[in-house]
């Protein structure tokens, strides 16, 4: 009996039915949306200078700012954006879209390799996809999936290096992954990945301490000539300036140190507490499914005094076979790291993402077979969810709702809110080709999902409610985050001065101080990276572009030496910057009265 396709690729090519799927979660969506929030457009109009000036070491962007991160990233989107001769949107998320396909496709390998259970490493796979934050990182023009790429990879290889080689030799792609790690945020791409290996051979206790001190050094300090290289050229370039930003950014991050020196604020400031809150918020939906399952779990007063429940937990963990105790070791070594330094994000704890989901599809499999209550009620808690949504969609697109008209009636006065319901209701008015498919993709998976609860095959029930959330995220990626991107977009504010007022590249000015104003990356992309510092500058006339609620203390400071005139605003708050812009013209009051 022959099989299909879909259960061919399953059966015998698991890896490139995972592959498939991660090209189909990311690669159509990555062009769609405009850039909505100061990250993305903050790393692009580094890649934009690189294609207009030539330089790649340390090109000036936004007003004469240079980049706060080395250049990998920056060097992949300018390279990517190089046939066409400049940058959009698809090309400048590419790099971030292929890590993240290449990172499901090696964990796969890797683990499959290893992992006697396939179908742990293959849900694992899912759960990576479909999980918030791996998602939401290979959608973005950030460093942070690219960065992870190269930590877990080159973790890997040092495993393999162990494994196969007993720490003899090193091969070259070690330091090359981490030394691309390096490249790519500085630093932490080399003391992280070496920093966990060293706990994974001292929990083998199969070598002495001084080779395992050794073998870091020696995969360490091997690491270091590529991003010296780079280093070296951007010290000559920026100077004193470009040294003050990388200690702060690598070392006063790290070691709470003040950075008066940068005329920035490090920021991210949280407690240990927050990576916990992430790493459940970042595992979404998932983390509902073992909320789920602590429902019904009887607790037992234990009978062994509890230093000798510790000292068996403890046997367990040295009895692991290699492989998992050294995914244990790897996310316990990387929530230590990243507890030590004041500034916490959820994308630091990115390559701990691979070594959890390891161990949570093992969990996940476990109670699918032997507590299925828990699986079969979140299955229907997101086909409810997804029903809702559905519903929702439907009587939008066919006019039964207009969720303008609701909004106001629950009270809800943000103007970019509003905003951003209109544009997506707009949009669902005209409903695309893609919309329509998305819709349809949807209404299938939820009606598989229904089926197979009412069939009560427990691992089935798993398999169909992947599949759902996966159609979720291609209805949040293709119809809700385009709107919203393009409810939130200074695109059109951008498109409208260029046309109405002579702008260029030597007449546009922006401040450039952080600690007291913010930069408006999104407009400077859209407009094509023209803007220069005006108080470096200090011009006699031209153009200036600022948020209007900073606009009082500019004045303020500079009103007896400059008159403002505004010419044009935003009709609404710019999430990025979290309040209008105002276009005004300037000029010197010794124009006016000589």
């Amino acid at each position: 009996m022959r099989t299909s396709f879909l259960q061919d690729l399953y059966l015998q090519r698991p890896v490139t039915l995972t592959i498939l799927i991660c090209i189909v979660s990311v690669l159509p969506w990555i062009g769609m949306g405009d850039f909505a929030t100061k990250g993305e457009p903050r790393e692009v109009a580094v890649a934009i200078s690189m294609l207009e000036t030539g330089n790649v070491v340390l090109p000036a962007s936004y007003a004469d700012e240079f980049a706060y991160k080395p250049p990998m990233a920056h060097w992949l989107m300018a390279a990517f954006s190089c046939p066409q001769g400049y940058v959009n949107e698809f090309t400048a998320r590419l790099p971030s879209a292929l890590a993240f396909i290449f990172l499901i496709g090696y964990v796969l390998v890797f683990f499959g390799k290893r992992i006697g259970k396939f179908q742990e490493v293959f849900v694992a796979g899912f759960l990576l996809i479909t999980c918030i934050e791996i998602h939401r990182a290979g959608m973005t023009a950030r460093v942070d999936m690219l960065l992870t790429m190269f930590t877990v990879l080159g973790l890997f290889q040092l495993y393999r290096w162990e494994e196969l080689q007993e720490l003899k030799g090193l091969p070259v792609t070690i330091p090359v992954l981490l030394g691309c790690a390096v490249l790519t945020k500085g630093p932490v791409g080399i003391v992280l990945p070496v920093f966990v290996f060293g706990l994974y051979l001292l929990m083998l206790h199969k070598y002495r301490l001084i080779v395992v001190v050794k073998a870091m050094l020696y995969a360490g300090i091997s690491s270091l000539f590529l991003p010296f290289l780079w280093y070296f050229a951007a010290w000559q370039q920026g100077g004193e300036d470009f040294l003050n930003v990388v200690a702060a950014e690598n070392f006063g991050r790290f070691f709470h140190i003040n950075t008066p020196a940068i005329d920035y604020s490090l920021g991210h400031e949280n407690g240990v507490w927050y990576n916990f809150a992430t790493l459940a918020a970042g595992f979404m939906p998932w983390s509902i499914l073992i909320v789920f399952s602590l429902f019904g779990m009887k607790i037992h007063k234990p009978s062994t005094p509890f230093k000798e429940i510790l000292k068996n937990a403890w046997a367990r963990i040295r009895s692991m076979e290699k492989i998992r105790l050294f995914s244990l070791v790897a996310l316990v070594g990387i929530l230590f790291f990243y507890s030590i330094p004041s500034s916490k994000r959820s994308v630091y704890l990115m390559p701990a993402y691979p070594f959890i989901a390891l161990f949570l599809a093992q969990y996940i499999l476990y109670i699918t077979e032997y507590r299925a209550r828990a699986t079969r009620v979140f299955a229907g808690f997101i086909a409810l969810l997804a029903i809702t949504v559905s519903i929702t969609l439907l009587s939008v697109i066919t006019g039964s709702i207009d969720p303008a008209t609701v909004a106001q009636s629950l009270h809800i006065t943000n103007n970019s809110t509003l905003h951003a319901v209109q544009t997506i209701s707009e949009m669902l008015a005209s409903p695309d080709c893609t919309t329509i498919l998305i819709i349809c993709l949807l209404l299938l998976s939820i009606g598989i999902v229904c089926y197979q609860i009412f069939r009560k095959i427990n691992i089935k029930i798993l398999y169909a409610t992947i599949a759902l959330l996966f159609c979720i995220n291609l209805l949040t990626d293709g119809i809700i985050m385009r709107g919203e991107r393009q409810s939130t977009s200074v695109r059109p504010f951008a498109e409208q001065i260029m046309r109405d007022y002579p702008l260029n590249k030597e007449n546009v000015y922006v401040m450039n101080n952080l600690r007291e104003y913010p930069n408006l990356y999104g407009l400077n992309f859209y407009t094509g990276n023209i803007f220069h510092n005006f108080e470096a500058a200090q011009p006699k006339n031209g153009y200036f572009l600022a948020g209007e609620n900073d606009m009082p203390k500019i004045i303020s400071r500079y009103g007896n030496r400059y008159t403002f005139h505004t010419l044009a605003s935003t009709s609404h708050e710019i999430k990025e910057i979290k309040q209008k812009i105002l276009l005004s013209s300037f000029t010197t009051t010794d124009n006016i009265n000589p």
